[in-house]
Formats: C-alpha cells, sequence, structure tokens
C-alpha cells in the first residue's frame, strides 16, 4: 500500500490483537443451549421469584435477598417484583421513624433505594454520628457495616457532608482491614474487592462473576438461588459468544487488522466494552451494532490521532460529513474501505429498523457520529496550526471526542423498547449525566494516557492544557482531575433521582459507560495495552464457564 510510505506520520505502535479470531471457533452448534438446561433453569427461575416474593417487605431478609440477586447477576429476570418491592420500602422508611440502628440494615437500604432512584435522605447516617459528625468509634469492630456503608456513600450527590465522612471513615478501617489477618477470609475478599471498586461503578457481568464465588463460600448462602446464578452465568455466556463469533466473522470478512496496520486492532475489546453497557438477552441485536460503531470509531479515531496527514483529513471529514457513497473518489485510497465500512453499518441498521418504523434513530445516531468527527478534526486543526487551546476550550472538545456523546445515543438505536424523539432530542442537548460521563471518561483517559500520546506528535491533552494554563505541577493537575471525576459520579447519581426526565433505561446506558471507564481505564488504559488484566476480565467472562 503506497500510501504507508514516503509521509512523516506520528505513528502510535500499538500492539497487535491478543485473541486474533479466536472466537470464531463459537459456533451455533458449539454454544447450544439443550433443552435440559432450559427446563432446569426456568424451574430455578419459578422458585427464586416465589422466594422474592414471599419474603416480607419490612424484613432484613428481604433486602439482603435482593441485594444478593443483583449481585448475582440475576436481577433482570425480576425486574417488576424488584421495583414493587423497593417502592414499598422506600414508602414505608418516609412514614415510620423507627430508627434500625443496625448499620449494615440502614445502609444496605438506603443504597438500594436509592439505586432505584428513590431520594431517601443522608439523614438516616446521623445517629451513627457523634455531636461533631465524625462516626463512632465502636463501628470499626462490625465489619458488614463498614463494607456496607462503604458502598451506601457511593450514592452520594453534591452537599452530603455525612456521606463524605462516611466515605472517608469507612475507606480507612478497611484498608486497615485488608492489611490486617481478618479470621473471615471471605469477607476479606469482599473488602478488597469493595476498595478496588465499589458496587456502584461495577459493571454488572464483572460483579456477577467476581461474587457467585465469594457467596458460594457463605455459610448461609442458599444454594437454589447459587445453582441458578450459576446456570444463568453460563447459558448467557453461551449467547454472547454466538454473538462475538458473528462479530468476529464481520471483522475478518472487512481484513483492517491488514488495511490499517497502524490502528489498535481491538475487536473483542470493543465488543466487552459493550457487553459492559448492556449484557441482558433481548438487547444482542443492539449489542451487534453498538460494536460495530464502536469499532469503526476506533479506528477513525487512530486515523486521526495516529496517522493521517492534515491534508488527508480534510476530504475525509468533509465525506463523513456528506455522508454519501458518491463522495468516495475525493478521499485518500486507503481510507475508502473504513469510509465504506462506516456507511454500511448505518445502511444495515437503517434496513432492520425502517421495518419497525424506528429509521430516525438511525438519523440521530448520524448526527452524532458527524459531530464527533468534526471534533476530532478540530483537533487535527490545532495540531496543524502548533496552536495550544485554552483549557475550557479544549475540554468542550474533548467531551465531544471521547464518544460517549455519540456512544450514549447509538446505544439505544437497537433496543426493543418504545424511545420517543423527545428522548433523542434530550440526549442531543448533551444533558447533565452525558456530559458527566463523557468528563469521566476523558479525565480518567488523559490520566493514564497523556504521556504516552506526547512521545509523538500529537495535540496537547487537557492535561497539559490545564497546566500550562495554570501555571501547576502534574500531581496538582491529577487532583483537580480526580476530583473532576468524583463530582461527575455525583452528578450521575443525582440524575437518577425520580421523576427522572427520561426512562430509567436510558440513563443506565450512559451509567454504564461511566463503570466501563472505572473498569478499564483505572490505573492504565486496559483499552490500548489490553494484554493485562483486560484480558483475564475477557476470559473469566467470555472464555471460561463457571463450574456447576
Amino acid at each position: 500500500m503506497d500510501t504507508f510510505t514516503n509521509t512523516s506520520r506520528p505513528l502510535a505502535n500499538y500492539h497487535s490483537t491478543v485473541w486474533g479470531y479466536h472466537f470464531l471457533s463459537y459456533t451455533p452448534h458449539l454454544t447450544e443451549i439443550t433443552s435440559q438446561e432450559k427446563v432446569e433453569l426456568d424451574e430455578l427461575k419459578v422458585l427464586t421469584r416465589k422466594m422474592l416474593v414471599e419474603t416480607p417487605e419490612d424484613s432484613e431478609q428481604k433486602l439482603v435477598l435482593i441485594d444478593t440477586i443483583q449481585r448475582l447477576g440475576v436481577a433482570y429476570h425480576f425486574h417488576n417484583e424488584i421495583e414493587t418491592s423497593l417502592q414499598n420500602i422506600f414508602d414505608a422508611s418516609q412514614e415510620n421513624e423507627n430508627i434500625d440502628d443496625n448499620l449494615h440494615v440502614v445502609s444496605l437500604r438506603f443504597r438500594l433505594v436509592r439505586q432505584q432512584g428513590h431520594h431517601m435522605s443522608s439523614d438516616v447516617f446521623k445517629q451513627f454520628t457523634y455531636q461533631d459528625g465524625k462516626f463512632k468509634e465502636p463501628l470499626t469492630n462490625d465489619v458488614q457495616g463498614l463494607l456496607s456503608l462503604y458502598d451506601a456513600a457511593h450514592m452520594r450527590v453534591h452537599e452530603e457532608e455525612i456521606l463524605e465522612e462516611a466515605l472517608s471513615f469507612a475507606t480507612t478501617h478497611l484498608e486497615s482491614i485488608a492489611a490486617s489477618n481478618l479470621s473471615n477470609n471471605s469477607l476479606k475478599v469482599q473488602v478488597i474487592e469493595a476498595l478496588s471498586q465499589p458496587i456502584r461503578k461495577t459493571l454488572p457481568r464483572v460483579g456477577a462473576r467476581k461474587y457467585i464465588p465469594i457467596y458460594e463460600n457463605y455459610d448461609a448462602r442458599d444454594d437454589l438461588l447459587l445453582k441458578f446464578a450459576k446456570l444463568d452465568f453460563n447459558t448467557l455466556q453461551k449467547l454472547h459468544q454466538r454473538e462475538l463469533s458473528e462479530l468476529t466473522r464481520w471483522w475478518k470478512d472487512l481484513d483492517f487488522a491488514n488495511k490499517y496496520p497502524y490502528a489498535r486492532d481491538r475487536l473483542v475489546e470493543c465488543y466487552f466494552w459493550i457487553l459492559g453497557v448492556y449484557f441482558e438477552p433481548q438487547y444482542s441485536r443492539a449489542r451487534k451494532m453498538m460494536t460495530k460503531v464502536l469499532k469503526i470509531t476506533s479506528i477513525i479515531d487512530d486515523t486521526y490521532d495516529a496517522y493521517a496527514t492534515f491534508d488527508e483529513l480534510v476530504p475525509f471529514t468533509d465525506a463523513i460529513q456528506r455522508w454519501d457513497i458518491n463522495v468516495i473518489d475525493s478521499i485518500p485510497s486507503y481510507l475508502k474501505p473504513v469510509y465504506l465500512a462506516l456507511l454500511d453499518i448505518y445502511d444495515e441498521m437503517e434496513q432492520v429498523l425502517a421495518k419497525e418504523c424506528k429509521l430516525e434513530r438511525v438519523c440521530y445516531a448520524k448526527y452524532e457520529m458527524k459531530k464527533l468527527v468534526r471534533a476530532y478534526f478540530k483537533e487535527a486543526q490545532w495540531l496543524n496550526a502548533d496552536y495550544t487551546p485554552k483549557y475550557e476550550e479544549h475540554v468542550e472538545n474533548a467531551l465531544v471526542t471521547s464518544a460517549y456523546m455519540m456512544a450514549s445515543t447509538t446505544s439505544l438505536v437497537g433496543m426493543e423498547e418504545f424511545i420517543s424523539r423527545e428522548n433523542f432530542e434530550w440526549l442531543k442537548n448533551e444533558p447533565l449525566i452525558v456530559r458527566s460521563a463523557s468528563l469521566i471518561n476523558r479525565a480518567m483517559d488523559d490520566i493514564v494516557g497523556h504521556e504516552f500520546e506526547q512521545e509523538r506528535e500529537h495535540v496537547a491533552s487537557t492535561f497539559e492544557c490545564y497546566m500550562n494554563e495554570y501555571g501547576v505541577s502534574k500531581q496538582e493537575a491529577y487532583s483537580k482531575f480526580q476530583k473532576e471525576i468524583t463530582n461527575g459520579w455525583k452528578d450521575i447519581n443525582k440524575e437518577f433521582f425520580r421523576p427522572t426526565e427520561v426512562p430509567t433505561f436510558v440513563l443506565e446506558r450512559v451509567l454504564n459507560f461511566a463503570r466501563v471507564m472505572d473498569t478499564l481505564y483505572k490505573n492504565e488504559d486496559g483499552y490500548t495495552n489490553s494484554k493485562g488484566k483486560v484480558k483475564n476480565m475477557i476470559s473469566s467472562l467470555l472464555v471460561e464457564s463457571i463450574q456447576i
């Protein structure tokens, strides 16, 4: 390919794919669910529902059961039952001033109810504090209570001092427990897991894979529930393997690993990303659509960021804005395959959704993709002009290049639910929750990636812009960005309070996109450098089944 020679290019030298075409081997025959497995799964589901409905609403057992069902990854089967129960539990807590003095129960109730969007007051924790607002010292001996308090505190919004204090108190004491010789090993494992990632920031599927073996070691476990969770996990895993096999075939047929050797070859990682956004069986179509979009976006991103010259990007950007096969001859020959693939993906979406009278969804998706590409091009213009933007100017553009505005809208395209035009308009106007998730994405990415990017010719990152403009050290910039991430999570929590402006399932997609960042980008860029912890996570979710 002559285009790859004779030009000085800002190459990034990404490592090659970890997975290759491994998932082609997961054929429909290999991933079939037997009729016996289906029957057993249905029976266990009926028994679990019965247990859930019959456990009294006002009991500690009900709270623990709902929490267990959620953490084992099977709550999606009982959406309505859990919704009704938590509504009743919240209503009862508002009417009844009968104070429960068990830290674990109060914290668990608070977290479950807030997760559901009910605005329970954080004043419920006042009984556990002294006059000066500090938490009572004897609580340090209640490990289960501290764990629950820690997870509850991650549901905080702005101006909740008592929850700031709770988080600080719980974290300090849990860290010393993690370093100690706690006799209860199962509890110690939970403490270490929680400190690594609280429930609020954990992807449901990743959390379930970790929690199933923890629950299995409980003396008080329910074996029926445990078996249901394991069977359900393995059944879903087979569906996910089938989807990934189809996507691998699509990717192999495009031959982009060879056509774009400068780009990150990360199909499986893209699928893992989208699996974080929705894992449930009814979203199979949406997952496949969104994985294709994310993979092509990744190539386009790397083209702007780590390969193409400015003169090549001008016609390429224009062609995407026009979105017309007839302009293909105006772009460099090496970019024609990716341009064609981009148009094909959206054409495919249109063909499917036209049958359901949902074509306008694809219009919103195209609008967001064009907007994203314009933002990529703006960075290329800055670099070409040797211009360092002001921090605020850079942030506004960087929120778009994080790709989460595009992804939040596009993730809804293939979903089965009714989604109104007003919901798409709301997303188009960059609501707080989408800006917050985008900010978490950009800040976490910049913290772990800015030095790698500066090793080649690259526009200054948000990180550098902040340091340059305010004359601060790297450590001060790091602290500023960590605070932005914390505030972003508070804003996300606030946006879930009822009444919400859009259906909760729309907000959940955005929440899960933020969770993916916390999973992939904490301490390292796990998407770019996917040989370590991300490879292990993918194996545990998509390769290794759970022993029944």
